[in-house]
């Protein structure tokens, strides 16, 4: 199971989200983004790709209009990816992902 963690920025973020949102964004982890984690490649809906004009910093679709942005980290666990919630919102996060 990959591990997790979130920035002060990211819990600020989630907070900001109505509980649709909320809502949608971790069904949308728990059932499609750590499915795919774990097989090595992501579904096209999730629309996962590298932010523009950044080293490591990745974005991924979870509604229409709902963003999420994230980095890899060093394994926690021994074979076991590792991923750092940067942003959760709309498109406005890119302003700062």
């Amino acid at each position: 199971m990959p591990t997790f963690s979130r920035t002060p920025r990211f819990m600020q973020d989630l907070k900001k989200l109505t509980s649709q949102q909320r809502q949608r964004f971790e069904s949308t982890v728990i059932t499609q983004f750590v499915v795919d984690l774990k097989v090595g490649r992501f579904r096209p809906g999730l629309r996962v790709k590298r932010v523009q004009a950044t080293a490591g910093v990745w974005e991924m679709t979870w509604a229409p209009d709902g963003r999420a942005t994230f980095e890899y980290g060093p394994e926690l666990r021994p074979g076991e990816p590792h991923v750092t919630w940067r942003r959760v919102g709309t498109h406005d996060i890119f302003n700062r992902p």
